[in-house]
């Protein structure tokens, strides 16, 4: 199949696809005489398998581990466990700051009322205050 057949099964664009050949992450396809590029069921097996580590916002140098674990089965599974506790820390900590982020909107939302003009504006005053204040001062 040709690329835009392979992105359209799967749901990566194009210019995705030739970036993760151009890493290593996927490999080149066979070329058909006229210089067009043949894919298998094989890459789109494996691009499948990217794009749901994607999904789970793994890094590429990750998904590049994963695939070298695809690659030998053979291989102790401890350190998929751990990859997969390093990403589960990373979305932790995400949340973390997702969550301080909420409260800060919501206080923020809490500084204006109804029923005013931009000059009479909490929100609006608090920003410009909070613009003013040194960088390891601000919350």
């Amino acid at each position: 199949m040709r690329i835009g057949e392979l992105g359209q099964a799967t749901g990566v664009d194009i210019e995705t696809i030739r970036h993760y050949e151009k890493i290593g992450l996927l490999s080149p396809p066979a070329r058909e005489a006229n210089g067009y590029r043949n894919y298998d069921a094989a890459h789109m097996e494996r691009l499948a398998f990217i794009r749901h580590c994607r999904a789970l916002d793994m890094p590429l140098a990750e998904v590049k581990r994963l695939l070298d674990f695809v690659a030998h089965p053979e291989a102790d599974c401890g350190d998929i466990n751990r990859l997969i506790e390093e990403q589960l820390g990373r979305v932790r900590e995400r949340l973390n700051s997702m969550l301080a982020l909420e409260k800060q909107l919501v206080a923020l939302r809490g500084r204006c009322g109804e029923n005013h003009t931009a000059r009479e504006c909490g929100i609006l005053h608090e920003l410009v205050a909070a613009s003013h204040e040194p960088e390891g001062r601000k919350s």
